[in-house]
Parts: C-alpha cells; sequence; structure tokens
C-alpha cells in the first residue's frame, strides 16, 4: 500500500498554486494537499494540522518578508521539511535559502521535467538545490538573531517595516500599548540595535527583492 504524504502549497497566486497541485499529483501517487495564500493563513494551517510531510513556500506572500519568514518558520518547526519554490532565483538568493534551514529550492521557471524529478527527489528524502552551495557568516549571524524572537516579537517587527506606531500595533495586535514598548526593549536586544529603524534595516537585510 503507497504512503500518503501531507503537503502544504504556501504561495498567494491561485493558478500557480493550481500548477503546483497538478504536478505534485504527476510527482507523487498518494497525497493530501492543503494549501495557505498568506503567511497568517500558513501559520494557522500549522498550527492546526499535524504530520505534515512538506512545504512548499514562496518568499513572497502577504505578511512575510522575504527569508525572514522562512527563518521564523524554521525556529518554530524545526522538523518540517520546507523547499522554496520562488520565482526569485538569483545565486544569492538560492544561498540564502540553504543557509537558512530549507530542504531545498525550486524555481518557478522550471520546465515540467525538472518539477517532477525535483518533487521525486525531495519526497525520498533528498534535498533539491540548483545552484552551488556555499556558506555566509553574515546571513547565519542574521538568522541566528531573527530565530531568537519569540512569533509575537516576530509579528511585531514586521509591522515595524509597514512603518505602524505602537499604539497602532498595540490595536492590532489587541494588547497594551506598554506591552508592545516592552516586545520591542526585547526585540533590539536580541537583534543588537538600538531604535527601530536599525531593526527595520537588518530585517530588510533578509528579504527578495
Amino acid at each position: 500500500m503507497d504512503v500518503q504524504y501531507t503537503i502544504v502549497i504556501a504561495d498567494d497566486h491561485p493558478l500557480f498554486r493550481n500548477a503546483l497541485l497538478q504536478s505534485i499529483h504527476m510527482a507523487i501517487s498518494d497525497t493530501h494537499l492543503l494549501e495557505a495564500d498568506s503567511q497568517n493563513s500558513l501559520f494557522s494551517l500549522l498550527e492546526k494540522t499535524d504530520d505534515i510531510d512538506l512545504l512548499l513556500l514562496d518568499l513572497k506572500m502577504p505578511g512575510s518578508s522575504g527569508i525572514s519568514g522562512l527563518i521564523q518558520l524554521r525556529q518554530q518547526y524545526p522538523e518540517l521539511a520546507i523547499v522554496v519554490v520562488s520565482a526569485s532565483e538569483e545565486d544569492e538568493v538560492v544561498q540564502q535559502v540553504y543557509n537558512h534551514g530549507a530542504f531545498g529550492f525550486i524555481p518557478k521557471s522550471s520546465e515540467m521535467q525538472v518539477l517532477l524529478n525535483a518533487l521525486k527527489q525531495i519526497i525520498n528524502g533528498e534535498p533539491y538545490f540548483p545552484a552551488t552551495i556555499s556558506h555566509n557568516n553574515h546571513q547565519q549571524q542574521l538568522t541566528t538573531k531573527i530565530s531568537a524572537l519569540t512569533p509575537q516579537q516576530y509579528k511585531v517587527l514586521t509591522m515595524l517595516t509597514e512603518g505602524l506606531l505602537n499604539k497602532q500595533i498595540a490595536y492590532d495586535l489587541n494588547v497594551s500599548e506598554a506591552t508592545i514598548k516592552a516586545h520591542l526593549t526585547a526585540i533590539f536586544r536580541k537583534l543588537e540595535v538600538k531604535n527601530r529603524t536599525q531593526a527595520v534595516i537588518l530585517l530588510q537585510q533578509l528579504e527578495i527583492n
């Protein structure tokens, strides 16, 4: 009897999600497929779903700040196999994805046969990366700092990048402004920065352009 795999597709483009669904059905005989179209819906799905075998993750979704979204997923779900499927295919991006703990990287421009072979290789437990991988100490240091944030602190940090004031963040998260100030103090300490601007700049260094 074939093993059924639970696979999550996280991408905000319905047409690409549909194409990926069809590709998975072609590559893997028995799958239970779930979908998310934003970072928030993805985390909600992961919280209520057990035994996910694979997450196919787009780096550019609402609520996600590029590579930092991957880092946060790695922190909260260290055992989850995450494969980035992205239109940002530069060697530097692939390198960052590798450094930040992904199990693979599949370019969105891949031909069908390449995509099918990559999916089969991944589901068989072998990582898939299209480029030569090296190590980048600066990126790894950034990863360590972002990974030290709690989920709530990470959410506050991403809201800083949107230019929201403390009282706006407090309102959106349904907490007091004093709580937000406490979060910011902890964020600045963990990121080793002195103010909001420096924190935003650090996070932007992990974004995908």
